[in-house]
């Protein structure tokens, strides 16, 4: 498991970098020891939120194995809408690690960067269980208009997803053993 942290088009955040590198490396062996799964190699980038959003439409891209232009302007503004509104998002990788994009101008202190590490973490490792990136890749061929999905897939894909994130939120409250006052 190797854990890489960078900065993609955030020129000056040095100081930043440096404590986005310690909270990740605690929040890796946390997350481990807490979370079924095992932990892939990750690489945690902080960026913009349009930083995010070209990394997500490339990395999605990647994943689902698409050069189609009707393909890549549907991922690239899907990317564009999810960047405005969340703070992080954890994609898999085709290579089996997960890429974790932190937008770094919403998070307001260390506190709330853990908390937000730790929930992407988790999804991290829930990509290493059964049949989860299959799934993920499945409803984005599908989202992209590659490749049809049954309804029933659908439904399951949503069910699942739900019951991922309640796990995530579940377990935003180890950010307390990274940053006593994480909010969880």
């Amino acid at each position: 498991m190797k854990t890489t942290v960078s900065t993609h088009k955030l020129p000056g955040y040095g100081a930043t970098l440096r404590t986005a590198k310690r909270l990740t490396e605690q929040a890796v062996r946390i997350v481990n020891r807490a979370v079924p799964g095992r932990m892939p190699d990750v690489e945690v980038t902080l960026t913009t939120e349009r930083g995010m959003a070209e990394l997500a439409a490339a990395a999605t891209l990647a994943l689902v194995g698409s050069t189609d232009r009707k393909a890549t302007s549907r991922a690239e503004r899907e990317a564009k809408q999810v960047a405005r509104g969340v703070l992080a998002c954890a994609i898999p990788r085709p290579d089996g690690s997960a890429l974790v994009l932190v937008i770094a101008d919403k998070h307001r202190d260390d506190g709330e960067f853990a908390v937000t590490l730790v929930h992407e973490l988790v999804h991290a490792m829930q990509f290493s269980r059964k049949d989860v990136v299959e799934r993920l890749v499945r409803d984005k061929r599908d989202a992209l208009g590659i490749e049809r999905q049954s309804r029933r897939q659908a439904r399951e894909f949503l069910h699942l997803l739900e019951q991922d994130e309640r796990e995530a939120h579940g377990k935003e409250h180890l950010a307390r053993q990274i940053v006593p006052a994480a909010a969880a």
